[in-house]
């Protein structure tokens, strides 16, 4: 009987340098496959909560075996891409650490993650994968075809990982950007206030439009092109020359009669009003 380190050696199948198994079948993990695939990299399988999640996935990306549960497979990748919810991460990697082989030399382990750090990944560590962290800033939708050029990708965790995901992010057209451990939930944070909360924020401004007489459309239009203005604005001219608005010019009559018609909407619109104009007055220091 050959001895436990010979068996694992004599039996580990080849793992071209460039090839990925990907791991949660969402936005995120569709997407990045996809554009792996585009920059020449073999997906090995595509793992998802069912089966009929699996093989939609791998017609997106143009590649791999669909499977719902994990297989032996799924390690038979350099690089296991796990782009699942946060709060599954820990869970999963648990799970691979079971399934997997004795040793995991020579694989590398990415999330896609911006909240979590690379040590959710410590049970495949602990069995020699190099393990790391790998987060686009960048909003997927349905079916996103854009581009990730120009996109930052933050990465943290251990030197073979970071340095794959460096590379990652430079083929996907994209910048690398250090963010350690201690920051990862500030960086998110952030993340989370320039995408979804400017969403909400937008929305709630449509609305308001629709309430002051506007119709649906009208309401949304208006919305959107005051904030793009505001945001090309931000871009050309920096914070100072594009900020505008009652905030900006000192003008707290506007602020109060504001803040005096939306008692007529549910509370919480009035609540944001309040907070975000706390939050201009912070920022420009008035």
């Amino acid at each position: 009987m050959l001895p436990q380190r010979m068996r694992a050696h004599s039996t580990r199948p080849a793992r071209p340098a460039r090839t990925c198994t990907v791991i949660g079948a969402g936005r995120v993990g569709r997407a990045l496959a996809r554009w792996l695939v585009q920059n020449g990299w073999r997906i090995r399988a595509v793992v998802a909560t069912s089966a009929a999640s699996a093989r939609a996935a791998v017609r997106v990306i143009g590649g791999g075996r669909p499977l719902d549960r994990i297989e032996p497979e799924v390690f038979n990748a350099r690089l296991l891409l796990v782009a699942v919810p946060d709060r599954a991460v820990a869970a999963l990697a648990r799970a691979l650490a079971r399934r997997a082989p004795p040793s995991l030399q020579g694989r590398v382990v990415l999330h896609t993650s911006g909240v979590l750090s690379s040590r959710v990944l410590a049970p495949l560590a602990e069995l020699g994968a190099a393990v790391g962290a790998f987060h686009p800033l960048h909003t997927f939708a349905l079916d996103a075809k854009e581009s990730l050029r120009g996109a930052l990708f933050a990465i943290e965790g251990q030197p073979q990982a970071v340095r794959l995901a460096r590379q990652l992010a430079r083929s996907l057209g994209g910048i690398p950007v250090r963010i350690s451990e201690g920051n990862r939930s500030l960086y998110h944070a952030a993340a989370t206030m320039a995408a979804p909360h400017l969403l909400a924020v937008v929305e709630a401004a449509a609305e308001m439009f629709r309430r002051a007489g506007l119709n649906r459309r009208q309401a949304v239009s208006g919305a959107l092109h005051l904030a793009r203005q505001t945001l090309d604005n931000y871009e050309r001219f920096g914070p100072h020359d594009a900020w505008t608005g009652p905030v900006a010019r000192g003008d707290w009559p506007t602020i109060r009669r504001h803040l005096a018609a939306l008692k007529r909407l549910p509370g919480g619109f009035r609540v944001a009003y309040r907070a975000l104009t706390a939050l201009e007055r912070l920022v420009l220091g008035r």
